[in-house]
C-alpha cells in the first residue's frame, strides 16, 4: 500500500567536531564464529575493489597494495574483466625468484602477468551459499583451500553475468574475531 502522506523527519543542529566519512571506508564490526558469514565479507557494493593491470610491474603492485591496505589485487583487463589475482605472497615470496632462475632477467622486469593466479585457477564461492553460511564455514573453507582469501560471485541483476561481489580475508576475519586465523599448515620442525 502506497502512503498518501509522509511526515517529515525530525532534524537537529549539527554539533561541533563532526567529521565526515570518506567514501570506501569500511569499518567491520566484531563477530563470533556463529555470526552470519556476510558480516565478514568485504562487500564490493560498499567498497571499491583494489585492482591492477596485468602489465604493471611488481613494484607497482606492491605500492598499490600498501596504498589500499590490502594483500590482494584483482588483475583486470581493459574492459574491467578479471584476468587473475595477485597477492602480497606472490610478489614477495619465492615465486619471483623461481621465475627469474628459470628464465633469467631482473626482478624489476617481472610483471603482474608473470606471477598472477590466472582466472581459470581461481576458486570462487557463490553468494547464495554465503548468505546461508556462518563465519566458521568461511574459516573452514579458507583453511581447506590453504589460502588467505576467497572471492564471492553473484549474478548481476541486469546482465545475468557473473560478477565478483565480495572478498573474504583471513586477516580481516581474525581482526573481527579478535584472534589470528591461520589458513596454512605451520611447520613445527625442519626434519
Amino acid at each position: 500500500m502506497v502512503r498518501e502522506v509522509y511526515k517529515p523527519l525530525s532534524m537537529a543542529k549539527m554539533k561541533g567536531g563532526v567529521t565526515y566519512q570518506p567514501p570506501g571506508v569500511y569499518a567491520p564490526q566484531p563477530v563470533k564464529v556463529d555470526s552470519p558469514a556476510i558480516e565478514v565479507m568485504t562487500d564490493l557494493h560498499l567498497v571499491s575493489p583494489a585492482t591492477i593491470g596485468p602489465d604493471a610491474t611488481l613494484a607497482k603492485a606492491s605500492q598499490t597494495m600498501i596504498a589500499r591496505s590490502v594483500r590482494l589485487l584483482l588483475v583486470v583487463g581493459d574492459m574491467r574483466e578479471i584476468v587473475g589475482l595477485i597477492t602480497a605472497r606472490d610478489t614477495m615470496g619465492e615465486k619471483p625468484i623461481k621465475i627469474l632462475r628459470e628464465r633469467g632477467g631482473k626482478h624489476d622486469e617481472l610483471t603482474v602477468a608473470d606471477l598472477m593466479v590466472p582466472r581459470s585457477a581461481i576458486d570462487v564461492i557463490d553468494m547464495g551459499a554465503v548468505l546461508r553460511a556462518e563465519v566458521g564455514h568461511i574459516i573452514s573453507t579458507l583453511k581447506d583451500l590453504g589460502r588467505p582469501h576467497a572471492l564471492v560471485v553473484a549474478k548481476d541483476q541486469l546482465s545475468g553475468e557473473e560478477v565478483v561481489r565480495g572478498i573474504f580475508s583471513a586477516s580481516q576475519i581474525g581482526r573481527q574475531l579478535g584472534v589470528p586465523i591461520l589458513t596454512f599448515e605451520i611447520v613445527h620442525t625442519f626434519a
